[in-house]
């Protein structure tokens, strides 16, 4: 047996056998990670040393930081970006990185918990919690999903009428999008690095898209600067501030997060290997969501030089901003709007097959049955697509109905946001689970004040929502009794990861 065989895990007698169950991954699937277990021990590896750091390595677990890093450069994180620039300036770049720093924070957890344990987020709540709560989070899940996949459909539907001069309209940009899910189930038969190749190219795009319009409309450098390092809030910028950090935490893609991470073979016997995965996925997710700020800040700083202090600034939204960024900068070489056309184009099509590829994962964690790759991604694509045509024909003509839409959609997925949250933090938390990978004391307070915060800043957004949509003794009455479910639900989940028993060792036992 080799010296290194003997640093296993506590988590190594949680390691399932069971091969009924549906896993994230085929190990014929998964990125082979090449080990020199020679050259790791003249470091002392298995003896309290580390593996040396390695370039191809890193190479080889980069992937999943990019595909997860997807959901802060969709439709609806450029709207908030976009509107962000228009009505505040410069002044909520600061909050922009430290929210993205934020929703990294939140991406690190979910990565660890994937690797740490060999199971996804969906897979654990089924496992740990009891069968009804179970259902709920998945109910919820899905219905997070299904909100953020209406507004990224809408999203590349909008890209394709600028980019076809209005020849399609919004419910045939809708189908067309659609098909983008046997895209991608013909790139995941071609294996794991070609699908994350293709993410790569859409990411490249975005980032040319954007830093072509951010070098044709040249934002003040010293003001960018002063507001990415000088913090600035007034009651005008308040509300948007709020959405900026609202939407950084997007439900489904914590779920998506812990799966991705099992796409590589980690030998979780080894405890040494389980850190050394862990290292090289925090490298790679902070690389791709610094990516993800700069895009989105690219994407400000245009609508903040052109728009500030207008009277477009609170008019503008994802249908019309390339039409004003048209109007304000005029034709040229390459029309601007049609490169806002293209960037948008690909932060839809990216993020439509995420969500096609999360909506896999949390199906099959949450409900464990095996099922056609194919069929399950129709039926996940379906629970969009069918609603967001059916809201294509409705506002197709009618800028004021996006909006609308939108702001309906940010409160489903707002509501969703404790349930991802607050079982990722308790299993994450938790030596049953996470064996000698559990989070220190400090990491545990910094996340759950992470957690409340964001929280809480949702609780502001659906308060102030509902106080000015909802009229009326019966549907105030309603909404009464949906947030005396909704509070009594985030207590038992609180309350249970305090006093944390899985419930399926106890079902076993009794």
């Amino acid at each position: 047996m080799s010296p290194l065989e003997n640093d296993r895990p506590l988590l190594a007698e949680r390691i399932h056998e069971e091969e009924e169950e549906e896993a994230a991954y085929e190990e014929a699937e998964k990125v082979h990670i090449e080990n020199d277990d020679e050259r790791d021990l003249e470091y002392g590896v298995g003896c309290g040393g580390a593996p040396p750091f390695s370039w191809k390595k890193l190479w080889l677990f980069t992937g999943p930081g990019f595909l997860m890093s997807i959901a802060f450069l969709d439709p609806g994180n450029l709207e908030g970006d976009l509107q962000a620039g228009a009505v505040a300036g410069y002044s909520l770049l600061w909050l922009l990185m430290w929210a993205t720093a934020m929703g990294l924070l939140v991406q690190l957890l979910s990565a660890r918990l994937g690797v740490a344990t060999g199971r996804h987020l969906a897979e654990l709540c089924r496992e740990e919690y009891p069968t009804w709560a179970g259902m709920v989070l998945w109910v919820m899940a899905e219905l997070a999903l299904i909100g953020s996949d209406i507004q990224e459909v809408i999203g590349s539907a909008i890209a394709i009428q600028i980019l076809t001069n209005g020849i399609f309209p919004l419910w045939a940009g809708v189908l067309v999008t659609a098909l983008d899910c046997f895209v991608f189930l013909l790139l995941e038969n071609y294996g794991i690095r070609k699908l994350e190749a293709v993410f790569a190219v859409l990411i490249g795009t975005m980032g040319v898209a954007f830093a072509w319009m951010f070098g044709q409309t040249k934002p003040s450098g010293s003001e960018l600067l002063i507001g990415i390092l000088v913090p600035k809030l007034s009651s005008r910028t308040i509300q948007k501030a709020v959405g900026v950090v609202g939407c950084v935490i997007m439900p489904h893609n914590v779920f998506l997060h812990s799966a991705l991470v099992q796409s590589r073979e980690v030998d979780r016997r080894q405890k040494y290997r389980v850190q050394e995965a862990i290292n090289y996925y925090t490298i790679e997710s902070t690389i791709a969501l610094t990516v993800s700020f700069v895009i989105n800040l690219f994407v400000t700083a245009v609508f903040a030089k052109g728009f500030y202090n207008t009277d477009l600034a609170d008019s503008i939204g994802l249908v019309n901003a390339g039409q004003y960024l048209q109007d304000k900068y005029g034709g040229g070489l390459f029309p601007i709007l049609y490169i806002w056309g293209i960037g948008l184009l690909a932060a839809g099509q990216s993020s439509t097959i995420t969500g096609t590829y999360a909506g896999q994962f949390i199906m099959g964690g949450f409900l464990n049955f095996k099922m056609k790759k194919w069929l399950r991604a129709l039926i996940t694509r379906s629970c969009a697509i069918i609603p967001t045509i059916i809201v294509a024909l409705v506002f197709d003509s009618s800028e004021a109905t996006v909006d609308v839409l939108n702001e309906w959609l940010n409160v489903l997925q707002s509501i969703q946001i404790p349930f991802a949250l607050i079982p990722l933090l308790c299993l994450v938390s938790k030596e049953q689970i996470m064996g000698s990978f559990k989070i220190g004391p400090l990491y545990q307070t910094v996340a759950w004040l992470v957690a409340a915060l964001v929280i809480m800043i949702n609780g502001y957004l659906l308060l102030e929502f509902f106080s000015s949509a909802v009229s009326g003794v019966f549907y105030t009455g309603l909404v009464t009794v949906f947030t005396a479910s909704y509070g009594a639900f985030i207590v038992y989940l609180i309350a249970r990861g305090i006093n944390f028993t899985p419930w399926r060792s106890k079902a076993e036992s009794s």
